[in-house]
């Protein structure tokens, strides 16, 4: 049985709705704070980690760590987010250096084994009597399970050796996206050599001294562009820039974070990092993990297949018709061009038109409608709220029955100089119990880089563009519904191989009739979207099916490889298995594990977390919401009851059996990637 529906949210918790993040903190100020947290916590660890063992209670040590972290977290996450989105360079820079210090305090106070033995002394004093809640003893466990994964266990000069290994590893990865976010590489283009691309889009660039138009490398340039430029130089030249960007630092840095990883897994007694790090995510080991993209490869290769060789026709056929040389191949800048192709040709769906249709503030105003209709919440735009930058909007969220504060999130959505560079949610304020045992409401931001409007149109997003938001908001969502009781547990703090799958079910919506006309109008006359563009577009989602899931196979195989190989030259290894998996090759010279920030982003030997949980995310979409309304508040409520709610303080595979009433299966995620399924009854998932 699935759960009823029944659903009281807003505990007898007093909710504490103050928003404590400040976004006015010069460099000097940045520097100075990030020193007094670091001493403040510090000394909450050393007085834990001075206790007589004899004397540990769960107030001394346990609450005392919790209520530091609190304090901490919200500190921190106000001085180390400045540098993906302030606008000035200096903020930029003294965050990013105020994130490398607390990160290495980070490392330090997890490799205090002062305190982890004061730790395990009171589990060991609890386990004669004392009762915990069942979210405090996994606290503990969890405690204890990072010391031992931290090595404190170990004799002295290994753990000392750990401890530089880590400091290190923060370090580089923090220097690798902040390469690739202050990337400002552009190309510089005639009209001529952009032919194919609309209008409002020409007209939206820069011109550079000698009248040409100047092609970013961020998102809302490289994309439109590769999708629907017509002369293929233009797009291999923007490809191999793309795919070379911070070619010779980022080459440098992944090669030193793999070697150390490695170093690091080998002295905790580890295999390999993959088998390190998936020890704590739902598939358990590499092995696992292995044999779940093999698997997924077979099944999906007949269809790539299929869809290559329609790709290769459409290019032949247009070599042809624009008197170009055809070779018979396919190249890496071809495949977004004459995917978007098949789009239009199958199905009909003419992306220039359709983004006619979503312009940025129906899109937003659709969005929270369905939202908040969904989860039982509605929010309300805060004026005036203190901000980074003109563009951002903060908003209030509030249980819709109760009318107890949830919390807020900020709307961050166009590009700008220095800006991170992809789209992500931020967790800014932790929601968990304060040191007085109210609640402390969440704080999230969605960060992304949609094409920002001109003199002539309104910002217009591509459906794709629609789904990445669906998207991101699911993880806003998730931040702000989250009612844990320790910071540790707050928000998406979740296997990481589930953490994309409440997301990832939410991008159903924008896949579906009502939702699309929900948040659709046309910018210029306010009209619906046609009936037959919309049926177009819902059939459309199996479009290039085939290659595009293969494609997050090679770049998963390409993460597991790196950390389950030695010696691994990862440039080689993504042009091998492009070739191998694809049929496309990489462009020489290229080097686009080092573009892949992900691999240095905190999912390193966890790319696979994207088709794993959607699993998850596609079962929990067919077998509730599809069988009992797409936006029947019922569901929407077990959803946020079961799903959302728990935060981390419960294990994902639970949560799901709870809100599906069964184990999980795999059927859905099959049959949504257009393959056939042999009914196996009550089959559970392979995962």
């Amino acid at each position: 049985m699935a759960p009823t529906g029944e659903v009281v949210f807003g505990t007898q918790t007093r909710v504490c709705a103050e928003n404590r993040l400040r976004w006015d903190l010069t460099p000097e100020k940045i520097q100075q704070l990030s020193d007094e947290l670091i001493a403040k916590t510090k000394q909450v660890y050393d007085t834990v980690g001075c206790l007589d063992l004899d004397n540990v209670t769960y107030e001394n040590t346990l609450k005392a760590l919790a209520d530091v972290e609190v304090e901490y977290t919200v500190q921190r996450n106000m001085l180390d987010f400045p540098q993906h989105v302030s606008p000035c360079k200096e903020v930029r820079a003294a965050s990013t250096e105020a994130d490398k210090k607390l990160s290495e305090f980070d490392v330090e106070m997890s490799m205090r084994e002062d305190v982890y033995q004061r730790i395990v002394a009171l589990k060991g004093k609890l386990e004669e009597g004392d009762s915990l809640t069942v979210e405090a003893k996994r606290y503990m466990e969890r405690l204890i399970k990072l010391g031992k994964r931290n090595g404190l266990h170990l004799p002295k000069e290994t753990q000392e050796e750990i401890k530089v290994i880590k400091k290190k590893l923060s370090n580089l990865c923090i220097d690798f996206n902040k390469h690739l976010n202050e990337d400002t590489t552009s190309l510089a283009f005639t009209k001529e050599e952009l032919g194919g691309l609309p209008e409002d889009f020409l007209n939206s660039l820069e011109k550079d001294e000698d009248g040409k138009l100047k092609i970013t490398l961020k998102y809302p340039h490289y994309f439109p562009t590769m999708k629907k430029c017509y002369v293929p130089e233009t797009r291999k030249r923007l490809e191999q820039a793309f795919n070379s960007r911070c070619k010779e630092e980022n080459s440098a840095i992944l090669k030193e974070l793999v070697e150390l990883r490695a170093k690091k897994c080998a002295l905790l007694g580890f295999g390999t990092h993959a088998d390190f790090v998936l020890e704590m995510n739902m598939a358990k080991s590499a092995k696992k993990v292995t044999s779940f993209l093999e698997e997924l490869a077979r099944k999906l290769k007949p269809l790539g297949e299929e869809e290559r060789a329609v790709i290769l026709k459409l290019k032949e056929q247009e070599c042809q018709k624009r008197s170009l040389p055809f070779q018979g191949e396919l190249h890496a800048w071809d495949t977004r061009y004459y995917m978007t192709q098949v789009e239009e040709t199958q199905y009909a769906v003419d992306q220039n038109t359709l983004k006619e249709y979503f312009p940025m503030e129906v899109v937003t105003q659709g969005l929270l409608d369905i939202y908040q209709e969904l989860l039982d919440l509605t929010f309300e735009q805060v004026e005036g709220a203190p901000i980074w930058h003109d563009d951002v909007t903060l908003y209030c969220v509030k249980d819709r029955t109760s009318g107890q504060v949830v919390g807020q999130f900020y709307l961050d959505l166009f590009p700008r100089e220095g800006k991170y560079g992809h789209a992500a949610c931020f967790g800014l304020q932790p929601g968990c119990l304060l040191p007085d045992g109210t609640r402390q409401m969440a704080v999230a931001a969605m960060v992304a880089n949609f094409s920002k409007p001109t003199a002539d149109a309104p910002s217009l997003l591509q459906h794709d563009e629609v789904e990445t938001y669906f998207h991101e908001f699911g993880h806003v969502m998730h931040q702000l519904c989250a009612q844990a009781d320790f910071a540790m547990f707050s928000g998406t703090h979740v296997e990481r191989d589930f953490v994309e799958a409440p997301s990832q079910m939410l991008e159903n919506w924008v896949w579906e009739k009502e939702p699309l006309q929900r948040m659709s109008k046309h910018y210029k006359t306010g009209g619906a979207i046609p009936e037959e563009l919309l049926d177009k577009l819902i059939k459309s989602r199996l479009a290039n099916t085939g290659l595009f899931n293969l494609r997050q196979i090679v770049l998963a195989k390409v993460d597991q490889c790196l950390h389950t190989k030695c010696a691994v030259d990862p440039a080689e290894e993504y042009a091998r298995l492009c070739q191998e998996i694809l049929g496309v090759p990489a462009s020489p010279g290229t080097n686009m594990p080092a573009t892949f920030g992900h691999l240095a982003g905190g999912y390193d030997a966890q790319y696979y977390g994207y088709l794993w949980s959607e699993v998850f995310s596609m079962d929990m979409f067919y077998a509730r919401f599809k069988q009992e309304g797409i936006m029947n508040p019922k569901v929407g409520l077990d959803y946020r009851k079961c799903i959302l709610n728990p935060g981390g303080s419960e294990d994902a595979s639970d949560m799901l059996k709870k809100f599906l009433g069964r184990d999980p299966k795999q059927e859905a995620f099959l049959l949504s990637k257009g393959l056939t399924v042999e009914p196996e009854a009550g089959t559970p998932c392979a995962c």
